[in-house]
């Protein structure tokens, strides 16, 4: 039998709910592949954020994220 995954974030620690193995709690999960032209030439990182974590990070902006209604960009 398969043991489930963890998912926690990365700022808060905090474990996002899961039912069965199943995510029942969005967040944010991030992989960059980093290329030649920065300090972290072929490294690849990945984290995650809970919502409340991703809310307090994009509240810091000095551009805001563009927000868009999932059913109007279907039109």
């Amino acid at each position: 039998m398969m043991e489930k995954q963890k998912v926690l974030c990365n700022k808060c620690g905090r474990e996002l709910k899961q039912i069965n193995g199943i995510l029942h709690e969005d967040g944010l999960f991030v992989r960059k592949d980093w290329g030649f032209f920065s300090e972290k030439d072929l490294q690849i990182h990945k984290f995650n954020l809970c919502e409340t974590c991703y809310d307090l990070m994009i509240g810091q902006f000095a551009i805001p994220v563009t927000v868009e209604d999932k059913e109007a960009a279907l039109d």
